[in-house]
């Protein structure tokens, strides 16, 4: 017993001083709960478990239903997410990895039978086993798995993001052909010199589009076509690690990292819309071809202060068929309305998408020994064929935020207070904006 105990207080050091502790910028929580099954730890399983809360003040859209009554504004509580990880290395050569959980309760939505919040649905986000093929060149795995192409961002781990969140555009076919951005399919990724990449070949999920069709391209709920993906990261400074496929969204200056990635994802037929024909209307499919390109740049400025930079900018060109477009809000306080309804907006589409955010992490000592304070801000320009005025002209979606992260103790404990400015498509000829104020809690050990 006492053989045991030592090895769970051994692991929890390790966790605690490793590199990828020193990532989150705390040395106290470390990435986990490491426990090794040997004596010299090189075989282990990992814990990391995790909360956001959300409490928020938001502006709806116009014409917004909350339970069948007309609600102006909302002020609320919720569940961003509530997730389980364990992942296992028994070899060096393989890897077990499950991850599930929650995401999106609130106490009208997210509810397990979907009209209202109760009983949310646990459900796999991840569940693959994974093989060392050729040291660190290559590695290959297989399940559902999280190993995305396009963007850094699509790749995003949802712990150490510097926004209060991802733009949800970053994973553009989320809950369509994929379970929360996730795949059944075949992976491989590995190193090459500086060169860090990840290539998939996935079914897509059967989609939970309606029979119903017009002269709009929506996802073919008859697609039975491969999904093939990759992403391509050229690291100029200090390699990051790979794995597993979470990516850093800021690392509070531990590492000097600059980095220019590409990616792309590819579903022949994905998409299907009906036009006129010599009798009738006749239905015709539309691939899905995504392409992104970004840059990343995290950099300590000042060793004996503490203060570091994080920057992130992507280029999105997508292609979903004739005036595809998908209107999302994250952790939506309405329950009726139109698909514009509550915080909802075009988010997702054919079309381009301009993103950059940008964050300054500053000294010590403002708040306390162990506080930090890092202030952000991000900005989204979206230009998408099937959001237009009644004049016929593309109205662009343009999306503020600016906040800050209160670190408590790294990534590990944190408040992030975050204010959106955010359009209200209600009528595109006459655009409003709309304030939302949200606070997030967060802890993850």
């Amino acid at each position: 017993m006492r053989k045991v105990l030592l090895r769970i207080v051994v692991g929890l050091g390790l966790c605690c001083f490793g590199e990828s502790a020193m990532a989150q910028g705390s040395v106290l929580y470390g990435a986990g709960m490491k426990v090794p099954v040997n004596e010299d730890g090189s075989k282990y399983f990992r814990i990391i478990t995790w909360h956001q809360v959300w409490t928020r003040y938001n502006e709806n859209n116009s014409g917004s239903l909350r339970n069948g009554e007309l609600q102006n504004s909302t002020f609320d509580v919720g569940l961003r997410r509530s997730r389980f990880l364990l992942y296992s290395q028994i070899s060096p050569r393989f890897l077990i990895l499950t991850h599930f959980g929650i995401n999106n309760q609130n106490a009208v939505s997210g509810g397990y039978l979907d009209n209202d919040g109760k009983k949310p649905q646990l459900f796999m986000h991840d569940a693959w086993v994974e093989y060392k093929v050729f040291g660190d060149y290559l590695s290959m795995g297989t399940g559902l798995h999280y190993w995305n192409g396009i963007s850094r961002m699509s790749n995003a781990s949802t712990l150490n993001i510097l926004t209060l969140d991802a733009p949800v555009f970053n994973w553009p076919t989320i809950e369509t052909i994929d379970q929360f951005a996730r795949m059944l399919g075949v992976y491989a990724k590995g190193e090459i010199g500086q060169l860090d990449y990840r290539v998939a070949v996935n079914n897509p999920f059967q989609t939970n589009t309606a029979e119903g069709i017009s002269d709009v391209a929506d996802f073919n709920p008859r697609n039975n076509k491969k999904v093939y993906q990759g992403y391509f990261n050229y690291q100029f400074m200090e390699q990051e690690s790979n794995l597993l496929p979470f990516m850093v969204g800021t690392y509070l200056g531990t590492k000097r990292v600059f980095n220019l990635g590409a990616g792309f994802m590819h579903n022949e037929d994905g998409m299907w819309r009906e036009q006129p024909a010599f009798v009738g209307m006749q239905t015709f499919k539309e691939n899905i071809t995504l392409f992104g390109a970004d840059a990343f740049l995290d950099l300590p400025l000042n060793i004996e202060s503490g203060t570091a930079v994080t920057a992130y900018a992507a280029y999105y060109d997508y292609n979903f068929g004739r005036n595809h477009v998908r209107s999302i809000g994250l952790l939506n306080p309405a329950t009726g309305g139109g698909a514009l309804r509550g915080n909802a907006y075009p988010a997702i589409g054919t079309g381009d998408i301009v993103y950059g955010q940008a964050g300054f992490l500053l000294p010590r000592g403002l708040f306390g020994e162990e506080a930090r304070l890092q202030p952000y801000t991000a900005y989204s320009y979206g230009r998408f064929d099937g959001v237009r005025n009644d004049g016929g002209d593309k109205v662009p979606v343009k999306v503020l935020d600016v906040g800050a992260n209160l670190l408590l103790e790294g990534h590990h404990s944190k408040l992030t207070l975050n204010y959106r400015h955010r359009p209200d498509f209600t009528n595109p000829s006459d655009l409003k904006y709309r304030p939302e104020i949200t606070l997030q809690a967060m802890i993850y050990l």
